[in-house]
């Protein structure tokens, strides 16, 4: 069996409704469905729910809570962490739980913010005007922004943790192994550890052919499995038929590296329990 908290529908820039995923996930043996579309922003946003969807969203989703025997539903959102702007925090009364991600690193000159896993030119053009092509300086503004959310809004999840490496093709721009990037890296995570954060291990990259390894990946894997942080494996599915991409091999990469469990949301509390390439391990 398999679960899945990271979830986008039509509310955002998915595609289909929450009740199109129910029958799909069933298929794929999901018994967990948390869907988690991007949290409505101040600004405007070409892939955000728009703020006045919220209140349908929510509803929706507690409907399909009540007729659906077959598997387990949740609401939940992605929310960004933009300081003195948004935060997870802001939306934890309304939901199940919550993903805190950083999808947005400063603004330009003329108050346009600056997202970090957009198209490649726009990423360049951010990396130019605003940090002066000093990647150092990016990178470590990126992961201090996402210690702070921890921090501040300290959501169930942490999103995606490493997305930004998704500009460094061909490690163009930095390697993972420079001392200040695992110095950023461990620090985070550290920041994590402390806050009893989840980490998910999401595999939307992969099956997007635009990383060649999970958000995050086996670096901070093996120091996440070190300072004991909880994780759980998730598709970013923004489809259907994406539920559990590359669930399996991902499953046998964290075996291999030591993780023996996985957190599950159950009666409103986060709890850990075996897994294997195969799936989850349910205990009855």
């Amino acid at each position: 069996m398999w679960q899945n908290f990271h979830t986008h529908t039509y509310y955002c820039d998915g595609k289909g409704t929450p009740a199109e995923f129910i029958q799909p996930a069933i298929d794929q043996r999901v018994f967990n469905l948390g869907f988690s579309s991007h949290a409505p922003l101040p600004f405007p946003c070409k892939w955000c729910m728009k703020p006045n969807d919220l209140d349908n969203y929510i509803s929706s989703i507690n409907e399909l809570k009540e007729t659906t025997e077959a598997i387990n539903i949740f609401a939940g959102l992605e929310i960004d962490y933009i300081p003195d702007t948004i935060t997870p925090a802001d939306f934890q009364s309304k939901l199940d739980y919550t993903i805190g991600s950083i999808h947005f690193v400063e603004r330009f000159d003329d108050g346009t913010p600056w997202e970090i896993d957009g198209t490649l030119q726009f990423f360049l053009e951010g990396f130019e005007q605003i940090f002066k092509k000093n990647i150092k300086d990016t990178i470590s503004r990126y992961y201090e922004l996402t210690r702070e959310m921890v921090v501040r809004g300290t959501p169930d999840i942490v999103g995606h943790l490493d997305k930004i490496k998704i500009q460094n093709t061909d490690n163009r721009l930095f390697q993972e192994e420079d001392p200040w990037y695992k110095e950023q890296l461990y620090k985070t995570i550290d920041t994590i550890a402390e806050a009893g954060c989840i980490v998910e291990v999401n595999t939307r990259g992969i099956y997007q052919k635009k990383s060649v390894s999970t958000y995050p990946g086996p670096l901070a894997l093996r120091y996440i499995l070190e300072r004991k942080v909880p994780i759980l494996i998730s598709s970013d599915a923004h489809h259907k038929d994406d539920l559990t991409n590359h669930f399996e091999e991902t499953a046998s990469l964290l075996y291999s590296l030591g993780f023996r469990e996985h957190a599950i949301l159950q009666d409103g509390d986060w709890i850990m329990i075996p897994f294997n390439s195969y799936g989850l391990e349910l205990r009855k």
